[in-house]
């Protein structure tokens, strides 16, 4: 299994957040899920200004296997997107928890963020899933 980055929180459908600062956080999906994916070949973005709610979808991710909802772990307002996936989708199979992050959103509420998994909950979550 690879390494959970220790600054990440995660929801159990297995998107990650981290925190960037003003209120900003940064989404990508699990190396565990891009895993479970295989190569994706497609990435369907969320546009800068949408209003997202916090467990609902914003954006699709499909590889050859299967098509997969991303979640917004936070509700607010997607304030960036990575244009890049659209040309080079298997970025988030060599890199999910850098370059290949999905959107960024404007958070309305920082709470929302403790009631993320941390990382050693999600490493557990993991592991039940194995068994």
């Amino acid at each position: 299994m690879s390494e959970i980055p220790g600054d990440l929180k995660f929801l159990k459908s297995h998107e990650w957040a981290r925190l960037e600062g003003q209120g900003k956080v940064t989404v990508g999906i699990s190396d565990h899920a891009q895993g479970l994916l295989g190569d994706l070949v497609y990435v369907d973005l969320p546009s800068v200004g949408d209003s997202v709610q916090a467990g609902n979808t914003c954006a699709v991710v499909e590889s050859v296997k299967a098509a997969s909802d991303v979640y917004s772990p936070v509700t607010g307002t997607i304030s960036a997107v990575n244009t890049e996936l659209s040309d080079k989708p298997e970025t988030i199979n060599e890199d999910a928890f850098g370059e290949g992050w999905i959107f960024v959103v404007d958070m309305d509420d920082p709470e929302e963020l403790k009631e993320l998994l941390d990382p050693d909950d999600y490493a557990e979550l993991l592991e039940d899933d194995d068994h």
